[in-house]
């Protein structure tokens, strides 16, 4: 699956046979499902475009595991966010025609029992990159400056107390002259790098780990330790699991601020959390956990380590970005049932 994810994540889509529509052939598209509106609605999404693909659409607000197959039972397109699909739920619709993921990755499909089936899988792509990008800035700045627990002394009295007129407790820092180091350069990281630039700080776009860089590219180890922030836009595969790690973070300068906004799993959490607890590095930013949503246990959810900012996962989440993922569903559906999959990852076998 590691090889699928990454042909997934660069923006690629892999056929594994010949006829994509093999199974819209057998019968007219009717009915849809919709297994987890709700991590796209609010309450303030228009879905007309949408609903009016199919004649007949089922939203489920949420779908717990142990109802997936009584809620796929007779759908022929099913459109999910999150939810898993195992080959054994995959093989409980025998209608089933095309998946449609509301989101770009695809670690929650068996994309090869998917293939085998004669399943479509498509996904969305590219419908958050303003959220997300301003969303890392905001989370670099909130460490540069210390905002976050300055509003924390406000709130405890410590500027009423103060002898001057302003606090000064943590040090404030300037983005412009800082280096900005960034792994990832899709859409994500381009849009972000934009911003960095914007604030003067110098990009520095790693290669990949252990490789020649390209034109326009750093070394990998040169960037880690460089870097006053680095910041992680790249998927989540066997090559990037855990990229970010013991090593690496004491690699890192000491004043160097992290920022994930791309997979949980690319940043060992127990090391992050150590590196933050001995100062190994200044700060870090997280919006995306191993396990989502995180127990309470979790590590970078502990009271004592210092220095962190953890967001839930919630970077894409403006209602722009939601509304525009809304209407890329409906193109995904509409270009299937013309017979020309848009954004399509498995095919048949």
């Amino acid at each position: 699956m590691g090889l699928l994810q990454k042909a997934v994540d660069d923006g690629l889509f892999l056929y594994l046979g010949s006829d994509p529509n093999m199974k819209s052939s057998r019968q007219n598209p009717e009915h849809g499902v919709f297994l987890d509106f709700e991590t796209l609605d609010s309450g303030d999404i228009n879905s007309n475009r949408l609903r009016a693909t199919l004649p007949n659409w089922e939203f489920y607000s949420h779908t717990p595991a142990d109802e997936i197959a009584d809620h796929i039972a007779n759908a022929h397109v099913l459109l999910t966010n999150k939810c898993v699909l195992s080959r054994e739920l995959l093989q409980s619709a025998p209608d089933l025609q095309l998946v449609v993921l509301a989101a770009t990755g695809s670690n929650n499909v068996d994309l090869l029992a998917a293939a085998d089936l004669g399943i479509a899988v498509c996904n969305i792509r590219n419908y958050a990159t303003e959220a997300v990008a301003q969303h890392t800035i905001t989370l670099m700045l909130n460490l540069l400056t210390g905002q976050p627990w300055y509003w924390q002394a406000v709130q405890q009295g410590d500027w009423s107390r103060a002898r001057q007129f302003c606090l000064q407790q943590r040090p404030i820092r300037q983005a412009k002259g800082l280096n900005f180091g960034i792994i990832g350069a899709g859409f994500l990281g381009q849009r972000t790098g934009e911003l960095a630039a914007a604030l003067g700080m110098n990009v520095l776009w790693a290669e990949r780990k252990g490789q020649v860089p390209r034109p326009g590219r750093v070394a990998f180890d040169f960037v880690i330790s460089n870097a006053d922030v680095l910041s992680l836009h790249c998927p989540l595969d066997d090559s990037t699991r855990n990229l970010i790690n013991r090593e690496t973070l004491r690699a890192m300068q000491p004043t160097a601020l992290l920022l994930n906004t791309a997979r949980g799993g690319i940043v060992n959490e127990a090391d992050l959390a150590n590196a933050l607890r001995a100062g190994e590095i200044a700060g870090a930013g997280i919006d995306t956990l191993t396990q989502e949503p995180p127990p309470p246990a979790h590590v970078l959810l502990a009271n004592d380590v210092p220095n962190l900012i953890v967001t839930p996962h919630n970077a894409w989440a403006s209602r722009d970005s939601r509304q525009a993922a809304i209407e890329q569903l409906a193109d995904v559906v509409k270009a299937f049932l013309a017979g020309n999959p848009l954004n399509l990852l498995i095919a048949t076998n």
